[in-house]
């Protein structure tokens, strides 16, 4: 069978799979919707956090940008893996303890404050909004060119099917579809670099062929050396060495950690638990889940960039393989033959260089490159929607309890029922999916960098207020509230700058200080930080009873004070 009916196959029994779970637990209250009734097990929560957590940008442009980046890609590696440490160890617990269904909730009662809250909303949907947007362009992606529509119409597939189960089973619904997708997306990524491995090195093991040796066929000596001789030799420099300033690489690895321990779409999974030792425990099983791929995309990186340069330098156009064409289609890959020769000379120097190639493509073209069969290539589709789509849901449910249970409920509109509650939360996704699907049809840059930037904004705004709201009773709601705004302003307003405004200076040379849209969120952190705690200091102290409740949720147990 043709790799586009084994993708229709693939595609209709995962989506029917997801669409099964939604309508067997189709939330029934706000506490169903928003936090899955609070009895998820540790297990299961684990498996749906790494699902959450690992979203188009960690399934398909993670390793498309270090097989074209090399050493430079792997701040997207370090910084997402080590922010879920920092999130698992350091937040998560506490948060949890504090008992409320959203991050705005924390930062609204922490802070004694509606002014605290509404900013925290407008951040919450703000980082969620550009977080999604990344989703749906990886999901139109997909489409594009395993179903072989244009990106427009598999944006727009990708919106209604995750509109319907978002909608109908709310947290409850994603929860148990999201540990579907995981197995779904886990599969798909490791069945072909587990091929891959094997025939390049002969190792079943893809973390350990990454060191080993390739076979003959593949031009012998080890793996990592040959791509470093092939970079250089084409004039992308050694695979292996950094082209980027210590001091950017540093900034964006932070901003990517801040990020992550500021993402209020995985914190929000945490509450899904029925108290904090399972908070502790579910932690702990999603870093294991969460490792499994995050370990395998630099081998993953390393065989596509090899699999790449092999077949499409010095080779005849004509004699291109059936691949090669299909990704054409998409203008996801063009080939100018400047010299009229009608061969494809890929090379570093633009003036010379004949092929262009989406980094995004890397890891959905990488089986087709390799010749593996096509039902792991449609394998490989069906795990990359499995990513966005398990993301994008839960990002969608942070906007909606955003709208519906922190702006509404809790600020302008405390007596609506519980059902009014549920249908503003189900029109505020419907909302978002359509802006959403907008962006991604229209994206600002590749999946991952569309994530980082988001990545940056959580920093910016929500990190310094959550470690100062579980850690330090003095901070109030005077510095917290500054704080986040002149972050998110001074983050944002930098990231739209050199990406929309002025993105001729993109460059180093532009930068402030040197560092990159990237990696701006730390410096937003650390503005945050210094503005939150000088306009404490200035200000009354946060009342008796808020600072009980600051030191009673870093005590073992799970009770708060009444």
């Amino acid at each position: 069978m043709s790799v586009q009916v084994w993708t229709f196959i693939f595609v209709f029994l995962t989506f029917g799979l997801y669409i099964g779970i939604a309508i067997c637990s189709r939330a029934g209250s706000t506490s169903d919707f928003y936090v899955a009734g609070g009895g998820v097990p540790p297990l299961a929560n684990g498996m749906a956090t790494a699902a959450d957590w690992m979203s188009a940008a960690s399934f398909i442009s993670m390793a498309g940008l270090i097989s074209f980046l090399g050493r430079d890609g792997t701040f997207y590696l370090m910084g997402w893996t080590g922010g879920y440490v920092l999130l698992a160890l350091l937040l998560a617990p506490y948060l949890r303890k504090f008992g409320k269904f959203t991050v705005p909730d924390f930062i609204g009662d922490r802070y004694y404050s509606r002014t605290a809250r509404l900013i925290a909303v407008f951040c919450a949907v703000a980082v969620s909004f550009v977080y999604v947007c990344g989703q749906m362009q990886g999901a139109g992606i997909v489409f594009s060119r395993f179903l072989e529509v244009d990106i427009t119409t598999g944006v727009i597939i990708g919106m209604t099917i995750v509109f319907f189960y978002a909608v109908l089973g709310g947290m409850k619904g994603i929860t148990y579809t999201q540990v579907a997708q995981y197995c779904v997306l886990i599969f798909a990524f490791m069945v072909p670099a587990i091929f891959i491995s094997i025939l390049m090195t002969g190792i079943p093991i893809p973390q350990i062929g990454f060191g080993a040796e390739l076979n003959e066929a593949f031009g012998g000596g080890y793996l990592l050396d040959r791509l470093d001789g092939l970079s250089s030799e084409l004039g992308f420099g050694v695979y292996t060495e950094g082209h980027r300033s210590t001091q950017d690489v540093f900034f964006i690895t932070a901003a990517l950690m801040f990020g992550t321990a500021g993402l209020p779409h995985v914190i929000i999974r945490f509450f899904t638990v029925p108290n904090v030792r399972d908070a502790r425990r579910s932690a702990g099983f999603a870093l294991i889940f969460i490792a499994i791929l995050y370990t395998t995309a630099p081998a993953v990186a390393a065989f596509a960039r090899t699999n790449l340069i092999n077949t499409v330098n010095s080779a005849e156009y004509s004699a291109m393989p059936e691949w090669f064409s299909k990704w054409e289609t998409t203008n996801l890959i063009a080939f100018d033959d400047k010299n009229g020769d009608g061969r494809i000379q890929y090379l570093a120097n633009p003036e010379l260089n004949e092929l262009s190639v989406n980094r995004d493509i890397m890891v959905l073209a990488n089986p087709e490159i390799a010749g593996l069969p096509n039902w792991v290539v449609a394998l490989v589709a069906a795990g990359a929607l499995a990513a966005a789509l398990s993301t994008a849901a839960g990002l969608l449910l942070v906007i909606s309890t955003s709208v519906a249970h922190d702006f509404m409920k809790r600020s302008f509109m405390p007596s609506i029922s519980e059902k009014q509650e549920l249908l503003y939360a189900r029109i505020a996704i419907f909302a978002a999916v359509l802006v959403a699907g907008y962006v991604g049809i229209n994206p600002p840059a590749y999946v991952a960098q569309v994530v980082a930037y988001a990545f940056g904004l959580a920093a910016a705004s929500f990190f310094p207020a959550i470690v100062l709201g579980i850690f330090d009773k003095r901070m109030n709601k005077q510095g917290a509230i500054v704080g986040m705004i002149i972050g998110f302003l001074f983050t944002a307003g930098y990231i739209v700058y050199f990406k929309s405004i002025n993105p001729a200076q993109d460059n180093a040379a532009g930068w402030l200080l040197g560092i990159s849209p990237e990696g701006i969120g730390t410096l937003g952190t650390l503005l945050n930080l210094a503005v939150s705690l000088t306009v404490a200091k200035f200000s009354p102290e946060p009342p008796e009873s808020v600072q009980a409740i600051v030191e009673n949720i870093r005590l073992p147990g799970d009770t708060q004070p009444t």
